[in-house]
């Protein structure tokens, strides 16, 4: 497959499976040329089923064309497949590795990055302006918002009192819906490669879909993606950066009561995203010590919506 784009006499080398991820399994590695030229690339594979699965691989890759197309910092997709078409035995997609930085405490720490953080949410405003201009991938579904996380809430068997109650003050307190785009549906700090010169590539498409788009917006700003930080944006900056940015580049007005909204929404919706991940671990379906601890965070979550409820 990769000889065909470099070359009869590519090969593959450094081969190297990559921590992080609990949804796919990612591998490093280099394909190096006849004449020695080595490109960096990537493999994700799909990982064994599990309840929230996310988009297969393969609408992923076509996502990420999209994305490249629209504007949107993305790895080159150079090839992907289906389980029951290649040769892997599951879906996978081989983009171009991007240097820079993933880890959040590294991006909010590391004084190699100080010059570029108080640009960072401005530039996020201004890539999410350009994935909401995007035009839905055919695949991607609309998202069953509320509803969704109520019936996998109901799905676990555990009583949750503050989770029930954060979802009836949502319920009762909807913000008037924006037209619907294209969200991402992951986009926040440690799903971005950042390097000195700002972000150089969005990554983790798996739960894009079709919604409002200030759900990126408030999910940006949940509590869990700030990583010890004061500031709202991803750790890095603020509303008003972000904001101004977004709506300068072409996005929907923003009201800061609907932010707030949605910005508690991603906060629900990532409690019951960990209890669900834990689920896995705990009946056996992928036993996993990363599925085990981020279990330990719905009560995180559960503080962070009592705090956030006026």
């Amino acid at each position: 497959m990769l000889t065909a784009r470099y070359g009869p006499d590519a090969q593959v080398a450094e081969l190297h499976r990559s921590s992080g991820g609990a949804s796919r399994v990612t591998c490093t590695f280099d394909v190096v040329t006849g004449s020695g030229r080595r490109h960096p690339l990537v493999l994700r594979l799909a990982a064994p089923a599990a309840e929230l699965t996310g988009l297969r691989l393969t609408l992923e890759a076509e996502l990420m064309r999209a994305a490249c197309r629209a504007g949107v910092p993305s790895p080159e997709v150079i090839a992907a497949g289906a389980a029951e078409d290649g040769p892997l035995g599951a879906d996978f997609v081989v983009m171009e590795r991007v240097d820079g930085e993933t880890i959040p405490r590294r991006v909010l720490r590391d004084p190699a990055l100080a010059g570029v953080r108080p640009r960072l949410a401005a530039e996020c405003g201004r890539i999410l302006a350009a994935v909401h201009r995007m035009p839905p991938v055919p695949g991607l579904e609309r998202d069953g918002g509320l509803d969704r996380w109520r019936e996998l809430l109901d799905a676990a068997g555990e009583p949750h009192p503050v989770l029930e109650f954060a979802l009836r003050w949502l319920e009762r307190n909807r913000p008037p819906a924006n037209p619907p785009v294209l969200v991402h549906g992951d986009f926040r700090n440690g799903n971005l490669i950042i390097g000195p010169d700002g972000v150089r590539a969005v990554l983790d498409w798996e739960l894009a879909h079709v919604g409002d788009p200030l759900e990126d917006l408030g999910w940006l700003c949940a509590k869990a993606w700030r990583f010890g930080s004061p500031h709202p944006v991803g750790g890095f900056g603020g509303y008003d950066d972000l904001i101004a940015a977004y709506e300068e580049a072409g996005g929907v007005r923003v009201d800061r009561d609907a932010l707030h909204w949605w910005e508690m929404y991603g906060v629900l919706r990532w409690g019951v995203i960990c209890i669900m991940q834990a689920r896995r671990h705990l009946q056996g379906s992928e036993r996993s010590v990363e599925l085990a601890a981020i279990g330990r965070r719905v009560a995180e979550n559960e503080w962070d919506l009592l705090q956030m409820m006026p």
